[in-house]
């Protein structure tokens, strides 16, 4: 919640179909977030050789 800006209380308050879009987002947020370390990850270990 912290990174949204957003209070737990202000989660609580909002309505049903509201609730399900921020878990939506986040949701779609993580897994861009997992492939670009993945990437990140296979971009780094392209440059290095093994001696």
């Amino acid at each position: 919640m912290h990174k949204l800006h957003k209070w737990p209380s202000e989660y609580d308050s909002l309505p049903k179909w509201e609730k399900a879009f921020v878990i939506a987002a986040v949701q779609v947020k993580q897994k861009a977030d997992e492939e670009a370390a993945k990437e990140a990850k296979k971009a780094g270990r392209k440059g290095k050789r093994k001696r």
